[in-house]
């Protein structure tokens, strides 16, 4: 019995021990190794988010994306740190569970305790209608990616004129209703992403996609670790 109890045991510290290293599908790379210096705030592994709640599939504050992906993020951080700035990621790869977690929540319009933060001006019934959720999202192929620019004279972000993941024309890239600096801010962030070969969405200053994916309209479903 005791030598079948320690077997048992033995079995199950393996199983651990394997799944703690489990690797990532074939391209796919945590940002931090490629990329050192970069800055994480991954907000879905936390509750600092649209949902006030952690999401599915995020079971650590990593960012995941594919290599050719960070392969560019490399480059644009290379120039950046030139001038004193680095990237800071907000969210990569994203697990299709992830993207149901949020569609369960915009279903739900009873649950709006993060309205007054995320979405005041925006009706959560019109959530879908307007583009702010979806029931697919690029994160999900692997080369999307959420992210700003870090001063480090200042010790924080720019100032784009909208926080992360805020639901309204405030986030549009094209909005006018800003300062100065803000506005230069946002051009800035969309020019040194252009110029290494991301395309932005409009509704979303954060949001950059690498041009030429290698898995475009590939929905992965691995959990981030």
């Amino acid at each position: 019995m005791i030598k079948k109890t320690s077997l048992f045991i033995g079995m199950l510290f393996l199983l651990s021990f394997i799944d703690s290293k489990r690797k990532l599908p074939p391209t796919f790379v945590y940002v931090q190794d490629i990329i050192p210096t970069i800055k994480l705030d991954i907000r879905y592994a936390k509750t600092t988010n649209f949902t006030g709640k952690k999401i599915t599939g995020y079971l650590a504050e990593k960012c995941i994306l594919t290599k050719q992906a960070a392969i560019q993020l490399e480059k644009i951080e290379a120039e950046l740190a030139q001038n004193g700035f680095c990237l800071q990621i907000y969210d990569g790869y994203r697990p299709q569970k992830a993207v149901g977690n949020f569609v369960k929540w915009a279903k739900d319009v009873s649950d709006t305790i993060m309205k007054v933060k995320y979405y005041p001006k925006v009706k959560k019934q019109n959530l879908f209608k307007e583009g702010y959720i979806a029931s697919k999202s690029r994160h999900s192929s692997g080369s999307t990616v959420d992210l700003t620019i870090f001063s480090d004279a200042k010790g924080s972000v720019l100032d784009m004129g909208s926080s992360y993941d805020y639901f309204g024309k405030e986030s549009w890239i094209n909005y006018q209703n800003l300062t100065k600096r803000k506005k230069a801010n946002r051009i800035f962030l969309q020019r040194i992403m252009q110029k290494y070969g991301f395309r932005s969405y409009p509704k979303e200053w954060w949001h950059f996609t690498l041009k030429g994916e290698p898995y475009r309209n590939h929905y992965f479903n691995f959990d981030v670790y």
